[in-house]
């Protein structure tokens, strides 16, 4: 079989290019000035028409997939880690190449070519997320102090593998590193890992976690994490926060 291309796969998903879909995209991923995702380009290309073709190229050879990850428009990146995702799962008996994977990935995420929540999301917890299991998780640690936002957020997502093994630990250390961030797609993650700490692992954990912190914690945080809590709960949680507004504003 002869060996599949990186352009064979960019004319595959290019088929589906839409120049409407493409418009509102750069608006929903902030690609104006300023914008998190400032300046990327998208084909406009749904996810389930982009799997679709990840499916037919799921064996592009690593130097191919390299070449969608420089690419600078958004589905070929999209594309790239959905694929690296699959060929690790494939190679669940072979370290070797689940090694390589592993480093393509996380040089990469270094290069800021992981570099948009999707992207992210898409592929952090199922590759630096086992891949890191065995170990004292300190690359989780590095990436969460990290200066840049997608490696925060890379952190906290792949620590949602161990969520799924019912371990919340990891969770926890990086919830607390990442508490106060300025970034609201970062306050976003950490309250929806919390959330799924309560969900996944034990209720009670989180309910001590925001017994702690509820006060003081981001809004969008908070809320993000009580969504599966009791009306009860909610009320007492945000009136927690409330209360302390109110009360640093009488402060100031």
């Amino acid at each position: 079989m002869k060996q599949q291309t990186v352009k064979q796969f960019m004319d595959a998903i290019g088929a589906y290019y839409d120049a409407n879909r493409a418009a509102n995209a750069a608006w929903f991923f902030k690609t104006e000035n300023g914008g998190y995702g400032e300046g990327d380009q998208f084909l406009g290309a749904t996810v389930p028409k982009t799997r679709l073709v990840c499916r037919e190229f799921k064996d592009l050879p690593l130097d191919e997939v390299q070449k969608l990850l420089d690419s600078p428009i958004h589905d070929h990146r999209l594309g790239a880690v959905i694929i690296l995702v699959e060929q690790y799962k494939k190679a669940r008996r072979d370290a070797q190449k689940r090694d390589e994977i592993f480093r393509i990935y996380l040089k990469n995420v270094y290069k800021g070519r992981v570099n948009n929540w999707d992207i992210v999301d898409s592929s952090a917890m199922y590759i630096i997320g086992p891949h890191e299991e065995s170990t004292d998780r300190t690359l989780l640690y590095e990436l969460a102090r990290s200066t840049d936002m997608w490696q925060r957020r890379t952190a906290i997502l792949s620590a949602s593998w161990y969520l799924r093994q019912g371990d919340p630990t990891t969770t926890l250390a990086l919830a607390e590193i990442l508490l106060y961030d300025p970034e609201s797609l970062l306050q976003k993650a950490v309250g929806w890992q919390l959330r799924e700490m309560g969900k996944r692992v034990d209720r009670k954990i989180l309910t001590d976690f925001l017994d702690k912190h509820a006060a003081t914690m981001p809004r969008t945080t908070l809320r993000y994490a009580l969504e599966h809590l009791t009306p009860g709960q909610r009320a007492h949680y945000m009136g927690l926060k409330t209360k302390s507004v109110a009360g640093s504003s009488r402060q100031s």
